[in-house]
């Protein structure tokens, strides 16, 4: 019930009072600038005078130390790469030499399978020479037994 007695009194159309509002917010700021905000920048403005703007020394020394880290990391992105393009160069150095090797010992070993190959048929032709001779060796003494018995 008691809700609904002040149910009556809330309105929907700002009236009056509304300007009354406003002008105690804007008192209410120029008090707390006048006795609040403005005294403690001062503070804040005489403590960065008495520092002397080490503050802005501090900045200019971290800028200074975050270019030379962008240095250094440049420089050592550049090493990095310089050093896996000569890994990259020696690597297919050793590539095409080994590929040299292996085609000088292919022809190599075609070489000596074709000598060995025209050693062994030769070696076969007189195996059959000597076979065919030895046997009309035998032949004939085989004849000379039949014979004289």
């Amino acid at each position: 019930m008691v809700l609904l007695a002040f149910a009556e009194s809330i309105q929907l159309f700002p009236d009056g009072t509304l300007f009354i509002h406003i002008a105690l917010i804007l008192l209410m700021i120029w008090i707390l600038n006048r006795t609040f905000f403005r005294p403690i920048n001062r503070v804040i403005e005489s403590r960065e005078r008495q520092k002397g703007g080490q503050g802005s020394e501090a900045e200019a020394i971290m800028s200074d130390a975050s270019g030379k880290q962008a240095k250094y990391n440049k420089e050592l992105l550049s090493a990095r790469s310089e050093g896996y393009e000569l890994i990259e160069k020696e690597r297919s150095a050793a590539v095409t030499t080994r590929q040299e090797k292996i085609t000088v010992a292919k022809s190599e070993t075609a070489e000596l399978l074709t000598t060995e190959k025209q050693r062994i048929q030769h070696q076969a032709t007189e195996a059959k020479a000597s076979l065919a001779q030895e046997a009309e060796v035998m032949a004939e003494k085989i004849t000379g037994n039949i014979l004289k018995a």
